[in-house]
């Protein structure tokens, strides 16, 4: 599992993406979203809006990431 280091106090799923470099700008991110299956704390998530807190898991394609 990967660990992301939050410099606020959340980040959006949407600008996790682009973090990530899973997406390469935030427009990108409806899309990316409606075309892959993401889960966020083992629940689907569609809204590229959700705010990830620090203990947040995001499982993407096999891969888990936790934010600190």
């Amino acid at each position: 599992m990967e660990r992301l280091k939050l410099n606020s106090e959340y980040i959006t799923l949407r600008q996790f993406l682009k973090i990530e470099n899973i997406i390469s700008s935030g427009g990108e991110a409806k899309y990316y979203l409606a075309e892959n299956k993401v889960y966020v704390n083992q629940e689907l998530e569609t809204r590229r809006g959700r705010k990830l807190y620090p203990k947040d898991v995001v499982r993407i394609d096999g891969k888990e990431y936790e934010m600190e």
